[in-house]
C-alpha cells in the first residue's frame, strides 16, 4: 500500500513540475489589437486631420502671474520633526527654499526659450493632440537611423533635451548619426490626454507606431526610459519588424519564468554575478519597495482622488514631484534635506514641474499607472509574456528604480546585444549624465547595426 502511494505522490509531484514548466515558459497569443482606435474626446469624423502643425512652447504673464500668487499665499508648512531629513518624504524647510527660488529667480521666460530652441509640433493621432520634438540633423555623408525617444512619469519631452544636441552631431567612430523625434505620452506634457478608459501601455505604443508613420517614418529605433520603456517594449513585441532596435535605460523583464528566477536565485546569490548586491538579499529589495511604492500604489488605484490637490497647489505639485525625482535620483540620500534632488539641475526639475502644471496633466498622467496595471487590459499581460525578439541594448545605473541581470532579461530580450552596468546615475540619466547616456545610445547604434547585417 505504502508503495502505492509513493508512486501517486511521485507522479503527483512530476505532473505539477511538468505543469508548472509550461505555465511558466508558455508563450500567449500576439492580442488583437485595433490600430485606428478612437481616443479623442470629440467623435471621430470621416475627414482625418493628418496635419503636422509647428508649436511653440509659452509661460504666459496670466499663467505665471496665477502661479506666483498661489505660491505666495500658501499655508503654512509643516516643518519636518526633530533630527530628520528627508526619511519622511520632502523636507518642508528645504522646500521653502524651492518654492521661493521658482516664484522670485526661476525664469519662465528664458526657459520657455530654452525649451524652443529645437523644432516642436503638434498632429492628431487617433483623435488626440500629440506633441512631439524633431531634429534632424544636418551633417552629411553619414547614414541616419531615425530615433524616436519615449519619456516616463512625471516627465515630458523636456527629459531629452541636454541630450538630442549631442545624438544629432556626428562624432568619431560612428558612421551614423541620430534623426531624433522626442514624443510625450498622450497625458503628458503637451500631448493631449484621453476622456475614455483603457489607455495603456499598449494602446500608446499603437499610437507612437502611428505618430512615426504619419511623419513618413516607417522603420526606426527607439530609446525608452521608466512608462516608455514599457511602451517601446510593447512596439518592439507587436511591430519587430518595424523597431530596428530598442535601447532602454530601464530594462525589466515581467515573464512569469524572470520572476521565478530571481526567486530561485536568492538562495545562492554569490553565483549570481558582480552586481547581486542590487537585488539580493531579496529582503532589502522588498523593504526599499515597501518604503518609496506608496505614490505607486495610490496612482495605480486612486489616481484621481491625490490629483485634486496636486491641480489646485503648485506646493503641493513641487513637493510630490520633487521627492520621487529625488529619491529616483539617488535613494541612498534620505539623511539629507535635499533627499537626493541635488543630483538634478535645480531649473530641469522646475521646468518639468512647471510644464505639469502649464498643462494641468498631473492626473492624466498618474493615469497610465492605474490603466497600465488594470485587471480589464488582457492585452498588456499578453504581450508581457512574449518574447521580444528585436535587438536590444540596456544600460543600467545605479539608483534606477528596479534593476534586473541579464540572465533575467534575456527571457524578454533573447536579442540582447549590450549589456552596460555602472555604479553611478539615476532614474533620469538624459538629465543627469547625458554624455554617457548618449554614448552609449551611439554604441547601441551599432550594435544593432551589425545585428542587422548579419542576418543579411
Amino acid at each position: 500500500m505504502l508503495k502505492h502511494i509513493s508512486w501517486l505522490v511521485a507522479a503527483v509531484a512530476i505532473g505539477y513540475a511538468v505543469f508548472l514548466t509550461y505555465s511558466l515558459h508558455r508563450v500567449p497569443e500576439m492580442p488583437q489589437l485595433d490600430p485606428n482606435r478612437w481616443w479623442g474626446k470629440e467623435p471621430q469624423q470621416k475627414e482625418v486631420d493628418t496635419s503636422i502643425r509647428p508649436f511653440k512652447i509659452e509661460f504666459n504673464d496670466t499663467m505665471i502671474a496665477d502661479l506666483k500668487q498661489r505660491i505666495k499665499n500658501r499655508r503654512p508648512l509643516t516643518p519636518p520633526l526633530d533630527g530628520i531629513n528627508s526619511e519622511y518624504g520632502m523636507n518642508t524647510a528645504y522646500l521653502e527654499k524651492l518654492l521661493s527660488y521658482w516664484a522670485e529667480k526661476y525664469d519662465f521666460k528664458k526657459r520657455a526659450e530654452l525649451l524652443n530652441r529645437f523644432p516642436h509640433y503638434k498632429t492628431k493621432i487617433q483623435g488626440l493632440d500629440i506633441h512631439f520634438i524633431r531634429v534632424k540633423p544636418t551633417a552629411k555623408n553619414v547614414k541616419v537611423l531615425p530615433l524616436l525617444m519615449l519619456h516616463g512619469w512625471p516627465s515630458s519631452s523636456k527629459e531629452f533635451d541636454k541630450v538630442i544636441p549631442i545624438l544629432t552631431t556626428p562624432r568619431d567612430g560612428y558612421d551614423f548619426v541620430f534623426e531624433v523625434t522626442a514624443a510625450d505620452l498622450p497625458g503628458f506634457g503637451f500631448s493631449e490626454g484621453t476622456n475614455k478608459p483603457g489607455l495603456n501601455p499598449v494602446h500608446i505604443g499603437i499610437i507612437m507606431k502611428n505618430l512615426m508613420k504619419r511623419l513618413g517614418i516607417n522603420k526606426f529605433y527607439i530609446q525608452a526610459g521608466d512608462w516608455g520603456s514599457q511602451v517601446a517594449t510593447h512596439m518592439a513585441t507587436i511591430y519587430p519588424d518595424d523597431v530596428l532596435g530598442l535601447h532602454t535605460n530601464m530594462p525589466l523583464s515581467s515573464m512569469p519564468i524572470s520572476s521565478v528566477k530571481i526567486l530561485l536565485g536568492s538562495l545562492a546569490p554569490s553565483l549570481i554575478g558582480d552586481h547581486s548586491h542590487r537585488i539580493y538579499p531579496l529582503k532589502n529589495l522588498f523593504r526599499y519597495l515597501v518604503r518609496e511604492s506608496g505614490y505607486f500604489h495610490i496612482q495605480s488605484t486612486k489616481p484621481d482622488t491625490v490629483g485634486v490637490g496636486l491641480t489646485d497647489s503648485p506646493s503641493g505639485l513641487a513637493a510630490y514631484i520633487m521627492e520621487k525625482m529625488a529619491i529616483c535620483s539617488n535613494r541612498d540620500q534620505l539623511h539629507t534635506p535635499h533627499g537626493g534632488l541635488e543630483n538634478l539641475e535645480l531649473d530641469d526639475v522646475l521646468d518639468t514641474v512647471t510644464i505639469q502644471w502649464v498643462n494641468n496633466c498631473i492626473v492624466t498622467s498618474m493615469r497610465l499607472y492605474a490603466e497600465g496595471y488594470s485587471t480589464t487590459a488582457p492585452e498588456v499581460y499578453a504581450l508581457h509574456g512574449i518574447p521580444t525578439r528585436v535587438p536590444t541594448a540596456a544600460i543600467k545605473f545605479l539608483y534606477e528604480v528596479m534593476y534586473h541581470p541579464d540572465w533575467v532579461l534575456r527571457d524578454k530580450f533573447p536579442n540582447l546585444v549590450r549589456s552596460t552596468t555602472l555604479e553611478f546615475g539615476g532614474h533620469f540619466a538624459a538629465l543627469q549624465t547625458p554624455k554617457v547616456f548618449a554614448d552609449d545610445v551611439f554604441a547601441a547604434g551599432a550594435e544593432f547595426l551589425k545585428f542587422h547585417e548579419s542576418k543579411k
